[in-house]
């Protein structure tokens, strides 16, 4: 089954050509009316995924010590530009100022910035952070200029990306084509070399590899930023250190589905290069290192005893088990990786050494 996208992606490689798979990408995710993160409630039960701050609030309570931590760093800059990627339903930010209230000064000083293009999710954004006055962009440069606190929890992964399949002749890039029927959509190698030869690894003949231009631009766009008014940088994410092949998938109501099946009603996403990302910030990183060791080292070992302490005992059930799926090592605890990106004038933030 087609979607009305499908069709007008089909439609498009007609007139002009096969597509490369980030451009498939950008069309299926953020096409202005079709595009899935255009239209969909995608977090959460009802939705195709769960991030961690739908798991527990013990995930954006760490984040908002985190960032209330480097805000103090900073030396408590008033303005600072509080700027969230991809909120989601706001819980997260929701969470991360409920634990912070306490800080002196950082409310007063905080002017919350949301980047999502999705509008139903908006609205839930609104009901979550009204209170904070917070405002909308639809990209991270529409940002006023400032000191900032930058989240990015499970964003990166939605970026468009290229991938390339290595042949007999080389590597070629991968794209999106039409069968013969000239409606659906076939993956297909561009017949000639790529010009991104340079930048892939010695491999395998058929072995496959991406490349994420989206994801290193606005990683390059965050790093200037960051280094021209000041702030830190926190990217949460499922991926790898570095070098890895190629990992897009899809999932449909929480189960996984064809890449090129149904686009609008379908979410992509792939595993996040974090080499690359720290490479193209050009400014100070730390990490990327483990979700469930950034977390311990943030306490959610005392923090869930806390909770548990004041709980009951189904309550205290589903604390464990929450706490299981973030630190877990077969769980979130280990795919999930840390990467910080800060303008170099204060000190290592908080759960990026042994000590911390």
């Amino acid at each position: 089954m087609t979607t009305e996208l499908g069709r007008l992606i089909a439609r498009r490689i007609a007139l002009t050509g096969p597509i490369s798979i980030a451009d498939f990408m950008a069309e299926a995710l953020g096409h202005p009316r079709l595009g899935y993160y255009r239209r969909a409630l995608p977090v959460g039960a009802a939705g195709d995924f769960t991030t961690a701050p739908e798991i527990s609030q013990m995930f954006g309570e760490l984040i908002g010590a985190w960032l209330a931590e480097r805000w103090l760093a900073m030396g408590a800059p008033s303005p600072v530009r509080l700027t969230e990627l991809g909120p989601g339903r706001g819980t997260l930010m929701a969470d991360a100022l409920r634990a912070t209230r306490g800080v002196p000064g950082f409310h007063v000083a905080l002017r919350l910035h949301l980047v999502d293009t999705n509008a139903p999710l908006r609205a839930e954004q609104q009901r979550a952070l009204g209170a904070f006055a917070p405002v909308w962009h639809e990209h991270f440069d529409e940002v006023p200029p400032g000191p900032a606190l930058i989240v990015a929890n499970e964003f990166f992964d939605a970026l468009p990306v290229r991938q390339f399949q290595n042949t007999a002749q080389g590597w070629r890039e991968r794209m999106v084509g039409l069968a013969p029927d000239g409606e659906t959509l076939v993956f297909a190698l561009a017949p000639g070399a790529t010009p991104f030869s340079s930048y892939l690894p010695r491999a395998p003949e058929g072995s496959q590899a991406e490349i994420g231009e989206a994801g290193r631009a606005l990683a390059a766009a965050i790093g200037a930023r960051l280094m021209r008014d000041g702030g830190w940088a926190l990217i949460v994410d499922y991926g790898y250190d570095s070098g890895a092949g190629a990992s897009l998938q899809a999932v449909r109501g929480h189960q996984g589905a064809g890449i090129l099946d149904r686009p609008g009603e379908t979410d992509l996403s792939t595993h996040v290069d974090f080499a690359a990302l720290a490479a193209a910030a050009k400014t100070p990183t730390f990490g990327p290192i483990a979700q469930g060791d950034f977390l311990r080292r943030l306490g959610i070992l005392q923090r869930a005893a806390s909770l548990k302490a004041r709980a009951n005992e189904a309550q205290r059930a589903a604390i464990d088990a929450a706490l299981a799926r973030l630190i877990g090592s077969d769980q979130m605890g280990t795919l999930f990786r840390v990467l910080a990106v800060g303008d170099g004038r204060s000190t290592t933030p908080a759960g990026f050494s042994e000590a911390a």
